[in-house]
């Protein structure tokens, strides 16, 4: 392959030489042997020929040693500041720019789908010191929606950099701000979305928010908890797409809508969606079978695993242990109701769910973190004989730990005011909370923080 090479290369600058300056190497060359040879017979033929011809050797012999000891006691300085190089500064280097504030924003805009458009918007964007870090398209046919993952100057308002992109050819301009989850590439962020769906059927909701940024999600089933049957919401196998509502069928039985009034959807972003959702109706019911152990101060050890839907019986027999003041205040309506909502709260379609058991398999408590379209729901259910040992708290500590890792700005819960249980539970957390009070229902929301929930005073 070598040789090939080598060869092409050769053929390549054979074509490349004119005959002209071929003639003209050629005269050149005779000229200067000419000359040499001259010179040559002049400095033999003289009376000191051969001394001048040994002195110029080694005059030449001491002038290259003389270079060589000079250029090892002084070696070449670094060009000072400001001198030009003959190359562009890099990336993030002060010439850039990059020690002045900047921040990230993600940006959506409508360009025309015309040869030169999409560069005038970014020579737009670069003129004013503007980073494009990612760019995604979603053609529309005469027309092409740009997303951009940009670094601007922290000097460059909204409204500026809004102005920059009209002046650039964009039409439609969305902007938000942007985080660091915001910075990895598109494949990979589709990657991560998909392993996360695959591993857990509770993912799929929160990857579906993830892949189409701030927008709300709600799983409608095809009958309700009590078991009447729902309005007709069937759409056609593929799904459908309003402007700002996608319709997709529920591979567990109902539908799934997504709403996002903000920005429409563009087909791209519903073929994605599609996708996702075709991808967990493939996979089935999927639940990690991790399991933790809760060691309990007098009581020995209980685990902490994932429930399900085939928890529904020992969750009955759970039900049926605990005492009617204790269910209601769990459901705060009619006791006997209870049952019926089993199948809906264990399924991973909307929520999560914790399973306490001791270890004879007996199921003594349940944990549930419930998606509530823009809203997370946490509630709690111990049995009578398993109270105040730590096992509420431990359970909503991880809850709140879940919905921290699913990026939910907040949970809230929903009790009776006297349930002193449940209001000790979230004051452990260490949290900021938020109480509202009306005919004796009370709703503490507590607003998460970035870093990790916090561990309560007692330590547990």
């Amino acid at each position: 392959m070598a040789d090939i090479s080598a060869r092409r290369t050769r053929n390549a600058v054979r074509r490349g030489h004119h005959w002209r300056r071929d003639l003209v190497e050629l005269a050149a060359l005779f000229t200067a042997v000419t000359v040499a040879d001259s010179i040559a017979k002049t400095v033999v033929n003289a009376p000191d020929g051969p001394v001048l011809l040994v002195c110029s050797a080694v005059v030449l012999l001491a002038t290259a040693g003389f270079h060589t000891w000079w250029a090892r006691r002084h070696p070449h300085a670094p060009p000072p500041d400001g001198t030009d190089t003959g190359t562009a500064p890099p990336p993030g280097s002060a010439g850039a720019g990059a020690d002045l504030p900047t921040v990230l924003w993600r940006m959506r805009t409508t360009v025309r789908d015309r040869p030169g458009a999409l560069a005038a918007l970014c020579t737009a964007l670069a003129g004013r010191s503007v980073d494009i870090l990612t760019l995604q398209t979603h053609p529309l046919g005469s027309a092409t929606v740009d997303e951009f993952l940009l670094r601007a100057p922290q000097e460059l308002d909204p409204a500026a950099l809004t102005a920059v992109v009209r002046d650039g050819g964009g039409s439609g301009t969305w902007l938000e701000r942007a985080d660091a989850h915001d910075l990895v590439d598109a494949p990979t962020r589709v990657l991560g979305i998909a392993t996360r769906t695959a591993l857990d059927s509770a993912e799929l909701p929160l990857a579906l928010r993830e892949l189409l940024g701030r927008c709300t999600i709600r799983s409608l089933p095809d009958r309700s908890p009590t078991g009447s049957a729902t309005t007709d919401r069937r759409v056609p196998p593929e799904g459908e797409m309003a402007e700002t509502v996608l319709r997709l069928p529920d591979p567990t039985g109902g539908l799934i809508v997504i709403e996002r009034p903000h920005l429409p959807f563009t087909p791209t972003e519903f073929a994605r969606a599609r996708a996702l959702v075709e991808l967990d109706a493939r996979l089935g019911q999927r639940v990690p079978r991790q399991r933790d152990e809760l060691p309990l101060a007098a009581d020995g050890t209980v685990s902490v695993r994932r429930a399900h839907t085939g928890d529904v019986t020992a969750a009955r027999a759970m039900h049926d242990r605990c005492s009617a003041r204790t269910l209601s205040l769990r459901y705060h309506g009619p006791v006997h109701d209870a049952d019926r909502y089993l199948g809906h709260l264990l399924s991973p379609r909307y929520g999560r769910t914790l399973a306490v058991e001791t270890a004879s398999g007996r199921l003594v408590a349940l944990g549930h973190l419930l998606w509530d379209g823009d809203e997370t729901e946490v509630a709690l259910l111990v049995e009578d004989e398993w109270q105040r040992r730590g096992i509420g708290s431990e359970l909503l500590r991880r809850l709140v730990a879940m919905a921290e890792e699913s990026r939910c700005g907040s949970v809230y819960a929903v009790t009776q005011a006297s349930n002193t249980g449940m209001v000790a539970a979230m004051r452990g957390l260490g949290l900021p909370l938020d109480y509202q009070v009306e005919e004796g229902t009370l709703v503490i929301s507590a607003r998460l923080t970035p870093a990790a929930v916090r561990t309560p005073a007692d330590g547990r």
